[in-house]
């Protein structure tokens, strides 16, 4: 079963986010759109390079009003020495969510229950909680975080303009589609 257009379910989950222990809740991610980057584990090794991605386009999605969230099935605690040891790890200024009791990656359907981690899911969620897109693949395979940057604009883009869409490799700015009965069989 698919989980756009579906609400986030209910949680609370520890994270550490600029040199504090906060909580995270689904009231957390209302009122604005939020991007949660699911990751298998701290201190492994594509982990680092995925958070330093996102922190380089952070003030990006900020620009774009979004919040992101890094989840792995760790603690806060392991999160904050994370933050402390590993240089592209220390640059993240977003929230670092624990989930050591897995109910978050079992919600997203990313817990990988023989592994005890989290598959690499990637959750674009609107400002009433509701999922907008979803990416989920192998753990081998890191993501290219501006192309989450791009569904999340394109996202934003549609929820704002009722009957348009978003060709492939549309970027901001670009040129969209209304369909209609007279594009059939003609782009």
């Amino acid at each position: 079963m698919s989980l756009i257009n579906t609400q986030v379910q209910p949680f609370k989950a520890n994270a550490f986010h600029n040199g504090k222990f906060v909580e995270v809740t689904d009231a957390s991610l209302k009122g604005h759109w939020s991007v949660l980057i699911f990751m298998p584990a701290a201190f492994t090794f594509n982990c680092p390079t995925e958070i330093e991605d996102a922190a380089e386009h952070y003030a990006e999605f900020q620009k774009a009003g979004a919040e992101v969230y890094i989840v792995t099935t760790d603690t806060h605690f392991s999160h904050k020495v994370w933050h402390e040891t590993s240089p592209a790890v220390g640059k993240a200024q977003f929230p670092l969510v624990g989930d050591p009791t897995h109910a978050l990656t079992n919600a997203f359907g990313v817990h990988i229950p023989e592994a005890g981690l989290a598959l690499r899911g990637t959750f674009v969620i609107n400002p009433e909680g509701t999922i907008k897109t979803m990416e989920v693949h192998d753990n081998a395979i890191a993501r290219d975080v501006s192309e989450t940057l791009r569904k999340l604009q394109a996202a934003q883009y549609v929820a704002s303009h009722s009957g348009e869409v978003c060709p492939a490799k549309w970027k901001e700015g670009a040129k969209t589609i209304t369909p209609s009965l007279d594009l059939v069989g003609k782009i």
